[in-house]
């Protein structure tokens, strides 16, 4: 894990993310998808950390908040904080929990099926089914 990289405007978790080795993390301006994506600048003109910050987060047409895994790690880290979800990440790696299979983007949490599924993985370590 790097934490450096830290979280995606998103919610998504730039930290632990395998999919580019030498991308910096969303708010380090580093990944390569910043030109179109509405998290990366829509926080950067409303001066938030990320989209759980922002007052239409629940309203928000954003296609990355109708992903489970983006909107629940986004909703976790605002009823949470950033490091309880990096720690949490960080210890489910160590016991076998992947964030990204080798060679894509998916992962064990995207097995989840509901918000509160992927609330039990995170704060538990326990796969969905």
């Amino acid at each position: 894990m790097n934490r450096e990289k830290g979280v995606a405007y998103c919610g998504l978790a730039c930290c632990i993310c395998s999919q580019n080795e030498t991308c910096a993390g969303c708010r380090n301006d580093g990944c390569e998808n910043k030109d179109w994506c509405k998290s990366f600048h829509c926080c950067k003109e409303k001066g938030v950390s990320g989209c759980w910050e922002c007052e239409d987060f629940d309203t928000c047409d954003n296609f990355m908040l109708k992903k489970l895994r983006a909107s629940s790690f986004a909703k976790f880290i605002a009823q949470y904080g950033e490091n309880k979800l990096m720690d949490c990440l960080a210890e489910n790696e160590k016991n076998g929990v992947v964030y990204h299979y080798e060679g894509g983007i998916i992962g064990d949490y995207d097995k989840a099926e509901t918000e509160e599924e992927v609330f039990k993985m995170i704060l538990n370590g326990d796969k969905a089914q």
